[in-house]
């Protein structure tokens, strides 16, 4: 790989909501403004030549990806590793339940009968290395919030991977070089 853009999908009937899933398994779309932002991001990169999009296994990651590469033939893949963190007996609950729940815990505390906040940044560091070592030049991420602000916090040295950068506005393209997703990498894995 020798450029990585990651976006973080359209807007999707939960952001609305303001609620939190942690399950791909749980069937949430985007809305008509997600499906919007799809298209301008489709608009965003035409011009640049990508070899392969990797999603989240999340419908609102592939839908985003299908509706930005509509007229394109780029090969698809899901990936896991990408997915958005397990919440578990917070799936569903609000925004500011799970904030509540975070400002009580650790990181390295489990959402009760999910994974920590730790496990998932370790488990996108392990997703950006496995892209790294990828034999294709550019790629398209479509995932979610968190591990592309955890990505542009740790590759720009942060001391902390909710910070600076917070809010990641969604299907906005964030352009990342081979440098930068080592750092980006190794940022993850030291904060954890």
């Amino acid at each position: 790989m020798r450029l990585l853009i990651v976006v973080r999908h359209g807007e999707s009937t939960l952001n609305i909501e303001r609620r939190v899933n942690g399950d791909p398994s749980v069937d949430v779309v985007l809305t008509e403004r997600g499906s919007e932002e799809a298209r301008q991001l489709g608009l965003q990169v035409a011009n640049v030549p990508l070899a392969l999009c990797v999603h989240t296994r999340f419908e609102r990651t592939r839908e985003t990806a299908d509706i930005a590469l509509s007229d394109r033939e780029v090969p698809l893949r899901a990936e896991p590793l990408f997915d958005d963190i397990d919440v578990g007996d917070l799936e569903g609950k609000t925004i500011e339940d799970y904030r509540a729940w975070k400002r009580e815990h650790e990181r390295r505390d489990p959402f009760p009968g999910g994974e920590s906040l730790d496990d998932a940044a370790r488990r996108y560091a392990r997703g950006y290395a496995r892209l790294l070592e990828d034999t294709n030049d550019t790629i398209l991420l479509v995932c979610h919030e968190i591990p592309l602000r955890y990505a542009l916090n740790a590759a720009a040295g942060s001391d902390e991977v909710d910070g600076p950068v917070h809010d990641v506005r969604n299907a906005v393209p964030y352009l990342f070089d081979r440098e930068a997703v080592r750092r980006a990498i190794e940022g993850l894995e030291r904060l954890t």
